[in-house]
Formats: structure tokens, sequence, C-alpha cells
């Protein structure tokens, strides 16, 4: 019975002492969670609290009523979803072109900071920078129109180009073919140089050591390219791949619907588009929200075994 107090007793100290050990942590370092304060509103606030209406996936939504007396249905929604004809073409555009824009758009980024770490002067380094970080201030809607500036079948510089040798204007926002790639490389072009800003950052945290090492036992630029700055860029490149695995499913709205049109609509309409169109276009709100949810769902899915599998491999991982 002694003994039993004694731990009791200890166990009582312990408890005590370690949330006192946390309160005066917090009060030590109370200038930085004030600083983390308001991006800790915001989250709650747009990101946490509007889950609240997440209920009416599985309700029958009526705005007179409102989400807590609209009446239960369960998975009707997403069961419709799920038998829609139209679901499988849409979950193939979805993937289809978050993969296109993952296996072009990610390793380019990577392939210009390698290139651009090895160049020696920094003037030239800076200029490349910025020329390429520029595009990625310009509004969606300014590169829509760019884009269809350019692909213009009477003006545009592009058919000028093929009219100039001899080719016939092509009218590339007609043809369903032609929409992945615009969509893609457009997009190659706009966030390229953001990423690769990413990667540089993370190439000057090698010890520059390691390279004049190797220049005296006689590497050459590929062979430290291959041996020193992949190695050391690979923890980062490895964290951004699954955040992008874990986002396959979400495609960027905005631009899509801006150059979607009835004639390119077989390979240019996603879940974001369908959703909006569903939800707000046609008030069928508790239809778009089972969509969006669904989708949402099979991200996190996606997101956690391709995380459970980086950290099975032994590379870096979110958790």
């Amino acid at each position: 019975m002694g003994m039993e107090k004694q731990l009791a007793g200890n166990t009582v100290t312990k408890t005590s002492w370690g949330s006192n050990k946390t309160i005066k942590r917090i009060y030590m370092n109370y200038d930085l969670y004030l600083l983390l304060l308001p991006a800790l509103v915001y989250f709650i606030i747009f990101h946490y609290g509007p889950m609240y209406g997440l209920q009416i996936a599985f309700k029958d939504f009526m705005p007179l009523r409102g989400i807590g007396e609209s009446p239960w249905v369960g998975f009707k929604y997403f069961e419709r979803f799920l038998n829609a004809y139209q679901f499988w073409a849409i979950l193939k555009n979805t993937v289809f072109l978050s993969l296109y824009s993952l296996v072009v758009g990610f390793p380019i980024p990577i392939i210009l900071s390698l290139l651009l770490n090895q160049i020696n002067s920094r003037r030239f380094q800076r200029v490349v920078q910025t020329i390429t970080y520029a595009p990625n201030f310009i509004s969606v809607m300014v590169i829509v129109g760019m884009v269809l500036i350019f692909l213009s079948p009477r003006n545009g510089i592009i058919n000028q180009l093929r009219a100039l040798f001899g080719g016939e204007p092509i009218f590339f926002m007609a043809k369903p073919e032609w929409f992945r790639s615009i969509y893609v490389w457009s997009g190659v072009w706009q966030n390229a140089g953001f990423s690769m800003i990413v990667y540089l950052a993370a190439l000057t945290s090698i010890d520059p050591f390691l390279h004049e090492a190797a220049v005296v036992d006689g590497a050459n630029k590929i062979q430290r390219i291959w041996y020193i700055d992949i190695p050391g860029i690979l923890p980062t490149i490895s964290i951004l791949l699954i955040l992008n695995l874990g986002n396959i499913m979400s495609v960027g709205f905005e631009k899509v619907y801006l150059l979607q049109n009835p004639l390119n609509a077989s390979s240019s309409e996603i879940i974001a588009t369908y959703v909006y169109k569903m939800g707000l276009q046609r008030n069928q709100y508790s239809y778009s929200a089972a969509i969006g949810l669904f989708n949402s769902v099979v991200n996190c899915i996606l997101l956690v075994t391709v995380n459970f599998i980086s950290r099975k491999m032994g590379n870096s991982s979110l958790w």
C-alpha cells in the first residue's frame, strides 16, 4: 500500500511538472505563438469552420429549411454520381490531365535548378531566375487571354508561323486533342520558375566542400550533379512529389473553365468544372457537395498511401 501511494504521488508530481513546463515554454515564447495566431484563426474560420456544411452531401438540402432541418438521404447523391453516364469520362479527364501535368511539370524545375546551379555567373543566374519567375505573377485570366490570342486561327502567332512555312491554320481551341497540351504547357511556362527557386534554395544547403572534394578527385559536372546535387535535394523532391500525388484529383478549376468551350468539352470536363455547373448553375447543392467530398476523400487516401510508401522506402515523408 505504501509503495502504491508513493507511485501515485510521483505520477501526480510528474504530470503537474509537465504541464507547468508546457505553460512556461509557451510563456517564454509567447511572441512566436502570437505570430502563429492569425494563421491559426484563418484556418479555423475559412477551412475547418465550413466543414460543418459537408453534411448536406448526405441530405436533400433545401435552402428554406437550412442545413439542420433538411432531410437525410444517406449516400443517395454519391450513388447518383458513381452511376452517372459522365462519371468515367470526367474521372478519366481529371486523372489524365493531372498526371500529364505531373509528368511534364514536376521534373522540369528540377532540371532547370540543377543546370542553373552549375553556372558560376551570379548575374546570369539572377537574370534567368527573374525571367522564369515573372510569369508566376500573371493572373490566370491574363494567361488564358494570352493563350487564346497566340492560338487564334486568324491572327495568332502560332498559325502565322505555320502559314509562313506553308501549313494550314489550326483552330486549336476547337480540337479536344489539343486541350490537354495547351493546359499543361502553359502551366509549365507559368509555374516552373517558382518551383525552380524552391529547388535552388535546397541546393544552397549542400556543403560546398563536397563539390571541392569532387573536383579534386576529377569529377566532372555531370557526376557532381548525379552524386552530390540530386541526393542533396532528394528530401525536398520527395516531399513535393508526395504533395503533388496527394492532389492528383485536384486540377486547377479557373484555367480549365476559362479554356473550356462546347467544342473541347469532351476532354476538358473535369470534376471541378462539373461541381461548379451542378452546384451553382443548376442549384443541385447536395449533389455537388457529394462530388466534392468524394474528390477530397480520394485525394486524402492517395496522400496517406503515397506518404506511407515513401516512409517504408526510407525516403522523406510528411509524417
